[in-house]
């Protein structure tokens, strides 16, 4: 943060002048200050819905690629390649998505990336709609990382100082926290895998998924093998923020492969997803293998929280690829 110029007189020389005014340098990747200032992080989401709104009315991906990274990019682009198939003149009449009563969640950081984020009511539903802007250096631009819907209800109080900035999660050993947000990715895709251990609680992004998986694992015409991979920094780095209860709020990724192979004397027909249709390489005769991210908002609890569990607020998943064979 900025310190006040003490009160100089008039008769200090110019020396002496240019001193006091190096002193106050501030370097973002060595001083603990807000990762953007208001008005900024203001802009940063308003070039984000512009920039939105016209990659969805152009269906054009590079477009996109100026304002998202991560996960909320890697599903963006697959979204609107597909939807190019369908519309090869873009879609004009796309609806403007509006973000409106934006309350910025802004921490104090050193070092690069810096992160913040911005809690906003969405024309779409009546969700909060929590966007994390990130950006790796000073001369770089602010795009948005991940997306989470959540109620009004499930959007944390954020432990904030007395200017009103919040407090990241750090990472390591000293956290404080249940689990360190940087192993929640490894930690989910390794549930998935083996659906073994209490870390998680149960819900549709974890039992709900392994019940899924259950499911579609063997029929009399097809079986499906799933693989998760966890999704991995610096273009998936995880991000957490400090709430009131002792707990955090964190956002990661994960990369999740579904390979459907038909059953002797069964081929596939036709593949019904319209999406994965517009995605698809190679000839879907016996396989089908569909890779998909998902990004989500959980909320982490302290350590010392009795029978503590790692909830799902949201997961968003999205299809980024097909592959027939």
């Amino acid at each position: 943060m900025m310190r006040r110029l003490p009160q100089v007189t008039a008769f200090l020389s110019a020396a002496a002048l240019l001193t006091l005014t190096g002193c106050v340098t501030v370097h973002g990747e060595r001083e603990i200050i807000p990762a953007v200032t208001k008005a900024g992080a203001a802009d940063a989401l308003d070039r984000f819905t512009d920039g939105y709104n016209k990659a969805n009315r152009e269906l054009d991906p590079a477009v996109n690629a100026q304002v998202e990274t991560g996960a909320l990019h890697a599903m963006s682009q697959a979204d609107l390649k597909a939807r190019r198939v369908e519309h090869p003149g873009g879609m004009p009449d796309y609806p403007a998505l509006k973000l409106t009563d934006a309350r910025f969640v802004i921490p104090e950081q050193a070092g690069w990336p810096k992160f913040f984020v911005a809690d906003t009511d969405s024309n779409r539903d009546d969700n909060r709609w929590l966007v994390v802007f990130t950006r790796g250096g000073a001369d770089e631009p602010w795009k948005a990382a991940y997306l989470s819907v959540l109620s009004r209800e499930e959007v944390p109080e954020f432990t904030v100082d007395e200017d009103g900035w919040a407090q990241p999660v750090t990472g390591g050993s000293g956290s404080g926290l249940l689990t360190d947000p940087a192993k929640l990715s490894p930690a989910y895709t390794d549930y998935l895998q083996s659906g073994e251990g209490r870390l998680f609680s149960a819900g549709y992004a974890t039992s709900g998924q392994l019940e899924y998986r259950e499911q579609e694992s063997r029929t009399p015409k097809y079986w499906t093998q799933f693989a998760d991979q966890p999704a991995k920094p610096p273009e998936y780095a995880p991000l957490a923020l400090r709430t009131q209860d002792g707990g955090a709020l964190a956002f990661f990724a994960a990369h999740h492969t579904q390979k459907q192979t038909m059953a002797e004397g069964f081929t596939i027909n036709k593949v019904n997803d319209a999406k994965a249709n517009a995605l698809l390489t190679g000839e879907a005769e016996k396989t089908l293998t569909l890779i998909r991210i998902s990004q989500s908002a959980v909320k982490v609890p302290a350590a010392d929280e009795v029978g503590g569990q790692v909830v799902f607020l949201n997961r968003l998943e999205g299809l980024t690829a097909a592959r027939g064979g």
